[in-house]
């Protein structure tokens, strides 16, 4: 493979007949011997691709996908983009759960493949296969481009178990290009703030998260405001730690009084964060902690003994006075 992943002219190691070549792509069927197959098809060389592409692209998708992810990652070897375009672009409808997830495994591996050749023709075929399909390989290959256009696909995926991991990837890869549609979009639940799905819910506490690592505006601050009374305490916590880096004062205020308010809806991890920001912010954050300790520790003992959040409270205090956080 040459430097800018333009395939080289491949050697053959000898001449293969016909029947040789028929025979070792039947041999992809081995899950043992296919990966023997596969190497000896590259050895070959070009007049491997039009047997391979009759296995893709006319043969059957089943439930047991690997040899034909196998075929996908051979013709890569060998330089067939037009035949992995080809099958990209003509995407059979498979109505069988079992073979359709399998089949999505191939799709994946083809569209991965194909970010070997970062080209115009690679982005439109996956810009349109992708606009039915969440499926890892094409999120990285499009992220691979660095381009705004891809957005929209990737705020998608963000709500997808599976795809999650990879779109978030690909959206920190756009950068501060990003912080404007993805300011647009946290406040966008679906279908309605009042009938949010769980997916809407996921994309949102992903977008809020990429953020929080960006350098908000005053301007964006103002359109992330009302998130601090987020029902969703992910959501709450997470607009909470972007207005101690970037809020007006005021809203410093609130975002402390917001963080306590929510430690006892809060999970361990989201506990950890706030926490960790209490401590960062503790110029501001020591007056309201006081006060909600001393409140705390009005009721029995019994409840105290119990009382997660007063002993977090409690830790985080001592904790600033040993780091020099606090007022003496």
């Amino acid at each position: 493979m040459e430097a800018g992943g333009k395939p080289t002219k491949l050697m053959k190691t000898r001449e293969c007949t016909d029947e040789e070549i028929e025979s070792q792509v039947k041999g992809l069927e081995s899950l043992q011997g296919g990966s023997f197959a596969a190497a000896f098809l590259v050895g070959c060389g070009e007049r491997a691709i039009a047997p391979l592409r009759s296995f893709l692209v006319n043969g059957r998708p089943r439930g047991i996908y690997q040899p034909r992810q196998l075929a996908v990652e051979t013709l890569a070897e060998l330089g067939a983009t037009d035949v992995l375009l080809e099958y990209l672009e003509n995407p059979v409808p498979i109505k069988d759960a079992v073979v359709r997830m399998g089949e999505d495994a191939v799709r994946s591996t083809a569209a991965r493949e194909l970010g070997r050749w970062p080209r115009e023709e690679v982005f439109g075929c996956l810009m349109r296969f992708g606009s039915n399909h969440l499926l890892p390989g094409v999120i990285e290959t499009l992220g691979k481009f660095r381009r705004l256009d891809t957005l929209p696909y990737f705020l998608w995926a963000l709500g997808d178990g599976v795809c999650r991991s990879y779109a978030e990837d690909a959206i920190r890869a756009l950068g501060e290009a990003a912080r404007p549609v993805l300011v647009e979009a946290v406040n966008a639940p679906e279908p309605s703030a009042d009938e949010e799905n769980a997916s809407s819910i996921q994309r949102r506490r992903r977008i809020l998260r990429i953020l929080a690592d960006l350098k908000i505006t005053a301007n964006e601050w103002g359109r992330l405001r009302n998130l601090l009374a987020a029902n969703d305490p992910d959501m709450a916590v997470t607009t909470c730690r972007i207005a101690l880096d970037f809020a007006p004062e005021p809203d410093k205020w609130t975002a402390v009084h917001r963080l306590i308010e929510m430690l006892p809806h809060a999970d361990w991890f989201l506990r950890t964060e706030a926490r960790t920001a209490l401590v960062g912010h503790y110029d501001i954050a020591q007056e309201p902690i006081q006060k909600e300790i001393e409140r705390r520790i009005q009721v029995d003992g019994n409840a105290q003994a119990l009382d997660v959040v007063l002993r977090l409270l409690v830790n985080l205090r001592s904790q600033a006075v040993e780091t020099g956080f606090a007022k003496r």
